[in-house]
């Protein structure tokens, strides 16, 4: 079995694989030794790769190098399975690199668009040959709530619901409904802008927040939330063949 980690802004994530399958996932607030104990304990793992977007989880990573035949802790230097045309690969999010694989792997020779719903929301493109080339980063959604509460001297802290009226009726609806339906209207702007050089484009909607966007989006969009990790098992195939 593979076990792939993806450690984000809020949340820790963990992926058991046999082969192409996912047979596990549990999500984690936090990710130190005692997590990576309990995972190797708990199953039989040959090889881990562990991405990170924040800091690096020594004690975890020390313990899975001591369990594990091999370890690949995700950087820019690591093999991967298409072209990077980033300008600066050093700068590029692990997450965002394993959306665009994982969407390439499942829908392969198509140009295709990775919308990662999180702390904050990327837009990613890879087109039909296999090339990365880059993509956008936009405020997420509770950023965008507590900006308007932050920024402002009256305007009220609201929490995300999957439900707004649109239009609002009064501040707090008002407030969720601009940012609910102004993200939608956003990946729906993205979808059908990047449709005018590529019209075949499909595209991939991931992350912690995509329960919110997907009924409110017109354009027909595949909706995955193990789509990092996805990306992380072919990486780590492709450097454990």
């Amino acid at each position: 079995m593979y076990l792939c980690i993806d450690h984000g802004n809020s949340c820790v994530k963990a992926g058991i694989f046999s082969g192409e399958q996912l047979v596990g996932r549990v999500v984690y607030p936090h990710f130190g030794r005692e997590e990576a104990e309990a995972l190797l304990r708990t199953h039989d793992i040959e090889a881990c790769i562990y991405s990170t977007v924040t800091d690096r989880a020594a004690e975890a990573i020390d313990c899975l190098q001591a369990g594990c035949r091999r370890v690949i802790e995700l950087t820019h230097h690591t093999p991967i399975p298409i072209t990077n045309r980033y300008a600066t690969p050093h700068t590029l999010g692990n997450d965002r690199l394993a959306g665009v694989i994982g969407a390439s792997h499942l829908c392969p020779g198509t140009d295709l668009l990775v919308v990662d719903a999180g702390s904050a929301i990327t837009y990613d493109f890879i087109d039909a040959h296999g090339s990365y080339l880059g993509g956008s980063i936009s405020p997420g959604l509770d950023m965008r709530l507590r900006a308007l509460h932050e920024y402002t001297s009256k305007l009220p802290l609201v929490q995300a619901e999957c439900d707004a009226p649109l239009p609002g009726r009064d501040t707090p609806s008002s407030i969720l409904s601009g940012v609910l339906y102004g993200i939608a209207f956003e990946i729906d702007g993205y979808i059908e802008r990047l449709r005018m050089e590529h019209p075949s484009l499909s595209a991939f909607l991931t992350g912690g927040s995509t329960f919110y966007f997907a009924d409110k989006l017109k354009n027909a969009i595949f909706a995955n939330e193990n789509l990092i990790l996805i990306g992380l098992n072919r990486i780590l195939h492709y450097n454990n063949a």
